[in-house]
């Protein structure tokens, strides 16, 4: 039997992985950028030397046999590494490049991200990122994200989680709502004023305060209000209209504060179990991590390390 020499057999091998993934000899051709002739020839040359049927042709689809299949699993992981070695040396030399997809909290996203993504990607043009903005804990591995921002106190231990800044929970309505129905002194006297909350299932709501200066006491009030939602630019929207005392993250509020169309409620009072005290920034585990991803990642904690 003729010698059969395998350092000849890597294009063949890996045109046939391509195939069984895309399942079409034309997009497998488009995908290597072949003609369909040159693909076809090629897997007949790989069945020659194999000496076995390795796809089943029809007029309308291309499938494997089962040596097509047992082969192509054998090779998918070794495939695989040679890719992910050759792009990690390419990603060593030269400029920062490649694609980052990022999930985002909502109102961190719009209020924090956003205005200052710009100043990344111009430090780093060869840099494209994908923001999934959302306040559903998306699966990092499954959906193919290379990181997420979380507000959480629950983090996976799968993943590897940094923090990125240290946040807290504000009191705030708007100098018409205040002018009108007064300024409360005291945590208790929420319970006189219309009270913009999350909703917290259907438990009746209660915001749990301490002294800001350190106390240990807890006070807990029961609220009432005409209107509760899961998000909090809509709490602050709803702030801003005049439509009572709201409870927000601080970087939800932050603007507004600034701006003067929202103003602090109980400075004094420090919030308790409201919302997560810190952001993370959470990225799949990884032997070897692109350094686009590495690169956004020590931006966004140099960026926001003073909160």
């Amino acid at each position: 039997m003729k010698e059969i020499k395998t350092d000849s057999l890597w294009v063949h091998l890996h045109w046939l992985t391509v195939l069984a993934e895309l399942g079409s000899f034309t997009r497998a051709a488009e995908r290597l950028d072949v003609s369909k002739a040159a693909m076809s020839q090629k897997i007949k040359e790989l069945e020659k030397m194999a000496g076995v049927a390795l796809v089943q042709r029809t007029t309308r689809s291309v499938r494997l046999t089962s040596a097509g299949e047992k082969l192509v699993d054998e090779l998918r992981d070794p495939f695989a590494r040679i890719a992910q070695s050759f792009f990690s040396v390419r990603d060593e030399a030269g400029p920062v490049r490649g694609m980052v997809r990022v999930t985002a909290p909502v109102a961190f996203a719009r209020q924090q991200l956003v205005p200052i993504i710009g100043d990344f990607l111009r430090e780093y043009p060869q840099v494209r990122l994908q923001l999934d903005v959302t306040d559903r804990l998306v699966s990092l591995g499954s959906e193919g994200f290379d990181l997420a921002i979380r507000h959480s106190d629950s983090l996976p231990e799968t993943h590897v989680a940094l923090p990125l800044c240290e946040t807290r929970a504000l009191l705030v309505a708007s100098p018409a709502y205040l002018a009108q129905n007064g300024l409360p002194d005291s945590p208790q006297a929420l319970q006189q004023h219309n009270c913009l909350y999350y909703p917290r299932g259907l438990e009746s709501p209660q915001w749990r305060f301490q002294l800001a200066d350190g106390g240990s006491e807890t006070v807990q009030v029961k609220i009432q209000g005409n209107f509760a939602t899961n998000n909090s630019e809509s709490i602050r929207d709803a702030a801003l209209q005049g439509l009572g005392i709201a409870m927000l993250p601080d970087f939800s509020a932050s603007a507004a504060l600034a701006s003067g169309t929202l103003q602090q409620v109980l400075p004094q009072w420090q919030a308790v179990d409201a919302f997560a005290d810190r952001l993370w920034v959470v990225r799949p585990y990884a032997a070897q991590v692109p350094r686009a991803v590495t690169t956004l990642i020590h931006w966004l904690r140099a960026r926001f390390a003073d909160g």
